[in-house]
């Protein structure tokens, strides 16, 4: 009976957190130049290429640079790199650097500005959404320490914890009414809740094992409220 619902565990597996947007290729120029290691800005020579901190522009001729490939999503939210993020605070930087390099800036500017201009927004929008979630957050964070979850790992969670999954996930599929379906989201939300405030405490601990057995706990409960706002859209 214990294996029949481990399998149908397995298949429940899969939904991971949104963020990662479609990314239109660079021409080969603009491809070349993001590649480049030079210290010079590719449009006048002066001292530019890619930049940290604010320097998006080259302080000479006020073209923009290429991203820099060594920034991780912290650095260019202007974030300590911890789990736990000022969420405001983060917005603010979102919406200061969607106006400094949104392609819509740059429509009057040369094809690599505007390349670099849509590589950047893409990079900036993919760290915004990446750190806005706890979950995303959490598994780039292991993710910066070398740690990754693969898909598929059921069989390192323990029998009570997929049991509870697996009664929550029977119960959505029963609910028929809105009653219920709130009923699903108020334990849902409070179970992530109790996570999210213990895989912050495992990462201010370092324990890293801790916080990977967390976020795996955590990617169940994600499915589970795809799942739900999916029953809700009227078919």
């Amino acid at each position: 009976m214990w294996g029949g619902r481990t399998r149908a565990l397995s298949r429940l597996w899969g939904l991971w957190p949104a963020g990662v947007l479609g990314r239109r290729p660079l021409s080969c120029n603009a491809a070349s130049l993001e590649g480049s290691n030079s210290a010079h800005c590719w449009n006048c020579g002066g001292p530019g290429g890619p930049l940290r901190g604010d320097g998006f522009f080259c302080p000479q001729c006020r073209a923009l640079q290429p991203p820099d490939p060594t920034r991780d999503h912290f650095s260019l939210m202007d974030c300590n790199r911890s789990f736990r993020v000022d969420t405001v605070k983060l917005q603010h930087r979102y919406q200061q650097l969607q106006r400094l390099v949104h392609p819509d800036f740059f429509s009057q500017r040369s094809q690599t500005e505007r390349d670099f201009s849509e590589k950047h927004s893409t990079l900036v929008n993919d760290a915004y959404k990446t750190l806005l979630a706890p979950l995303s957050r959490g598994l780039y964070l292991l993710k910066l320490h070398g740690i990754e979850i693969p898909e598929g790992t059921d069989y390192e969670m323990d029998r009570q914890f997929l049991v509870e999954i697996m009664d929550i996930n029977e119960k959505l599929a029963e609910a028929q009414s809105e009653a219920a379906m709130k009923e699903i989201e108020s334990i849902v939300r409070a179970k992530q809740k109790e996570l999210t405030d213990n895989v912050s405490r495992a990462f201010e601990q370092d324990d890293f094992e801790k916080a990977k057995e967390i976020l795996t706990k955590m990617k169940y409960f994600s499915n589970v409220e795809e799942k739900i706002k999916l029953k809700k859209i009227p078919l």
